[in-house]
């Protein structure tokens, strides 16, 4: 008999965001995976989120591009192939270097980054590559440049550990970047770390915050100059950068009234800035997804600056980036106005010594187009010839609509990606499966500089391959094999490090010259290592020593002038913030498939102030239609004071696959920075009105949910599907339009009444429950949780109840998705067990007490359960966990 026996862990890397984290990931020998934190790993220490924790719930074939396609119809590799080489080249001789481009993604490895950088600036002789990275992190590398010379990160994680203040500005490290959160909570317990989160929403990460500034959005700069001001006022300039007097003259003259803040609170954060000699400031999209992104994250550095709080223990400016690898694309030139290796594309130097290492035919010679501006160019024609690759600018990308019209008008699009269905996949002309985590061989670069490996652990599925392997074949094809000739990707990184030595001659910051010689042997064991790595200099810190990578040496203090958003008119008088949520990543073609990352929040949904909701009549669990000039979404609302009034919030990750209307970037307009080019994310002006549906619905089924009708919401479940819908209007027959939804057949159950306009069936196969649809006038009162629960299961016709019988727990929604913990089975053992705190909680339950990022929703509801004893806590609304 053929046994499959596990093997051992592999040391490898988290692919969600630029935390880092090192992950064990064992294979159980049929094609499954488990996954545990790396105590080794020096960014997590053995901690992981519940996204890295459910890795192994991924890695399934569901979904997945198994083979290429043209024209979606399964075709060879090699004929797909020629194909995407014999177009490139018809466009570039027709129409010039410049009417093609390649858009790419922060989750590539550095060594796809690198190949696809390469063969478009060296050898094709165009800068239009970009990357998705421009949405997250652009403005952070202007603002770096623009201060240091170089788009250098100075500080290490250990500086939170070690910092007397920590300010979070435009950043929900506890949803976003849960592990930094729980070593900074780690240090706050142990030292006594003050925290300060500066934002206009009350997230998560205010659970651990000393003050919390709800200030105006849009004028973290007006903040950031008084600081300056004060610094100034109080003696503590201590450095001279260039640019320092002009710099103080811009910030005396702010006035603080645009912040909306109190004086007493500003004065509270002035305090603990000035008064702390340790301050670590980190910052994330809050600051870098505006058109002054630019102008923010320099406001930022002035006050690092001039204090000299840059470079030591405990004090630096801190970006924390989005995605696993957004730095690893930095360093190779993945942005459209970069060199590789921290190189500048305008200077002449830079472009011959880059085009003279890699022997290439032309050299790009001005930058390229930056994300707005390529889509816009492949919209009026300028672009004819497209490559996407690892991600889904249909849904990601401002005027989302806009774009999907442009790639679908566009003369040639190519898309590289693991799953066959995605709202950008459907547009292409050639479809190219590509490698997934767990499959992939290369290295990452997290938010501190650390490079890892991430190793396969899994064999390609079905014809799959690697990126840089894919992007080769394509630069042979068209002409240039000897140049892309590599036969692994430590060759392809040992060149990278070669090149990196070149750099650094010119006064480049990005040096790994101690790995140009790398041999696969050691690549393959590679542990994580900060850069610089050389015999000049081995990782820490950088700009301690006062020096920086401008011609003076000096640092450059940038005179900033706040800008603030356009007012709202009356047509669209709401200013619509987005973001993340705790357990999903991006566009959910990786968390999608977990059914516990699915559990905690289902469906797209609007956080509204309560004010905002009685005034528009709008009820929570209600549905809202939420429209600007440029689209419309859907969405679930959710009754919160968490934001103020006039500016609901709304998450970034469903799509055309996964909802009805629930693409919340088709809202956003194209308005970028001038600088960086990256887009406003932030401050959409929006309409909101009720939608008014006719029905509610809630459907489970162990088959793909196909719903037809105006709102739907899927998720996946262990055991099927489940499904939100609403429509305007009621189908003629229900149970026709139900057994072709559910794809199932049959007689069902069924309770009606139709005095309160309810309708409920259920279908069984062989006594087991195979699908069930329950209709109501309004958003369907049940206990979601156990109608999933019961799925599969022999219940009989007791499951119309919507609810489990006097003998049945139920656990109610899901809030610690770790551990499968519910909101009922939490306030039950608050009430019964009299758990007083978070921590009696995670040592009764469990929930909280892997990577902690429920801990702020425990706290919540130990606070409801105290101010409303005996509250009926059952799950009746689609939204429960987030309140």
């Amino acid at each position: 008999m053929n046994m499959q026996h596990p093997r051992p862990a592999v040391r490898t890397t988290c692919p969600y965001c630029g935390v880092g984290c090192g992950v064990l990931a064992t294979p159980d020998g049929a094609g499954g995976l488990s996954v545990a934190g790396d105590p080794r790993h020096p960014a997590n220490k053995g901690r992981l989120c519940v996204k890295g924790s459910a890795l192994g719930e991924t890695t399934g074939l569901d979904g997945r591009l198994l083979a290429p396609q043209i024209d979606g119809q399964e075709a060879g590799w090699d004929q797909a192939l020629d194909l995407v080489a014999r177009r490139f080249s018809d466009t570039i001789a027709r129409h010039g270097p410049d009417a093609v481009a390649f858009y790419v993604s922060g989750q590539l490895l550095t060594e796809d980054y690198y190949v696809a950088n390469k063969l478009m600036k060296g050898f094709i002789g165009s800068a239009n590559i970009d990357t998705n990275s421009r949405l997250c992190m652009a403005s952070s590398v202007a603002g770096h440049r623009r201060a240091f010379g170089t788009d250098t990160v100075p500080g290490l994680y250990e500086d939170l550990e070690e910092a007397d203040c920590v300010v979070l500005v435009g950043s929900n490290l506890a949803w976003c970047h849960p592990v930094l959160y729980q070593r900074l909570a780690a240090a706050r317990e142990a030292r006594g770390t003050r925290v300060v989160v500066i934002d206009p929403r009350r997230t998560a990460t205010c659970d651990i915050a000393d003050l919390h500034l709800a200030l105006a959005p849009g004028s973290d700069a007006t903040l950031f100059n008084l600081l300056l001001a004060e610094i100034e006022r109080r003696g503590l300039v201590t450095e001279s950068p260039e640019s320092l007097a002009e710099a103080l003259a811009a910030a005396r003259a702010t006035l603080p009234s645009a912040t909306g803040l109190p004086h007493s609170t500003i004065r509270q954060f002035l305090d603990l800035w000035c008064g702390s000699e340790r301050v670590v400031t980190v910052y994330s999209q809050g600051v870098n997804q505006s058109d002054s992104g630019t102008d923010k994250v320099n406001a930022i550095l002035n006050c690092h600056l001039a204090t000299g709080r840059i470079g030591r223990p405990g004090a630096g400016p801190f970006s924390v980036t989005g995605q696993p690898n957004a730095m690893g694309g930095r360093e190779v030139g993945g942005l459209a106005n970069m060199l590789a290796c921290h190189l500048d594309i305008e200077n002449a130097a830079h472009r011959d010594a880059v085009q003279g290492f890699w022997g290439s035919p032309r050299m790009a010679d001005t930058p390229g187009l930056k994300a707005v501006d390529m889509f816009r160019a492949v919209e009026d024609g300028r672009i004819k010839a497209l490559w996407i690759i690892c991600t889904n600018p249909a849904v990601s990308m401002p005027e989302a609509d806009r774009v999907a019209r442009a790639i679908k008008g566009c003369d040639f699009v190519v898309v590289s990606d693991m799953i066959a269905r995605t709202d950008t996949a459907r547009l292409a002309h050639v479809l190219l499966p590509a490698t997934g985590w767990g499959e992939k061989d290369g290295t990452v670069t997290n938010s501190e500089r650390r490079i890892s490996r991430q190793r396969r652990v899994l064999a390609p599925a079905g014809q799959a391959r690697d990126d840089w392997r894919i992007i080769a074949d394509v630069a042979a094809r068209m002409g240039w094999g000897s140049a892309f000739a590599w036969d692994s990707p430590a060759q392809v990184f040992a060149e990278h490090a070669a090149l990196s030595g070149v750099a650094v001659a010119l006064g480049s910051d990005f040096d790994i010259s101690d790995h140009a010689g790398i041999t696969r042997q050691d690549y393959d064991a590679l542990e994580p290592f900060l850069w610089p790595q050389s015999s000049r200099r081995k990782g820490g810190r950088f700009f301690g020593d006062g020096r920086f990578h401008t011609p003076s040496g000096k640092a450059r203090m940038v005179p900033v002038v706040p800008r603030l958003p356009q007012p709202v008119s009356e047509a669209h008088p709401f200013r619509l913030n987005t973001g993340r949520v705790r357990d999903h990543w991006h566009t959910m073609t990786r968390t999608g498939l977990s059914p516990r990352l699915s559990r905690h929040l289902a469906e797209p949904f609007l956080e509204l102030h309560p004010a905002d909701a009685a005034r528009l009549d709008l009820a929570p669990a209600s549905l809202a239609e939420v429209s600007s000039p440029l689209g419309r979404a859907i969405l679930r609302v959710l009754v919160t004071d968490r934001v103020a009034p006039g500016h609901p919030f709304a998450p970034i990750h469903w799509t055309g696959e996964t909802a009805a209307s629930g693409r919340i970037d088709v809202l956003v307009p194209g308005a970028a920075d001038p600088v960086s080019g990256q887009p406003a994310s932030k401050s959409a002006a929006v309409a909101i009105r009720p939608f008014k549906a006719a029905w509610y619905g809630f459907a489970v089924s162990t088959h793909p949910i196909r719903p037809a009708c105006d709102y739907w919401a899927t998720a996946t479940l262990a055991t099927g599907h489940q499904a939100e819908l609403a429509g305007l209007a009621e189908p003629g027959d229900w149970a026709e339009t139900a057994c072709a939804m559910l794809g199932v057949a049959g007689e069902p159950l069924v309770v009606r009444d139709p005095r309160k306009g309810i309708l409920r069936m259920a279908f069984m196969a062989e006594g087991r429950l195979e699908a069930t649809l329950f209709i109501a006038p309004e958003p369907a009162a049940l206990s979601r949780s156990h109608v999933v629960a019961s799925l599969g299961s022999r219940c009989g016709g007791t499951i119309l109840a919507g609810r489990p019988g006097a003998d049945q727990a139920d656990a109610g929604a899901l809030v610690c998705a770790c551990f499968g913990v519910g909101i009922n089975t939490i306030l039950q053992g608050i009430a019964t067990q009299k758990l007083m705190t978070v921590d009696a909680i995670g040592k009764a339950l469990g929930a909280g007490t892997n990577c902690g990022s429920c801990r702020p929703e425990l706290k919540a509801l130990l606070g409801q359960a105290r101010s409303q004893p005996g509250r009926d806590a059952h799950d009746l609304a689609p939204l429960v966990a987030g309140e």
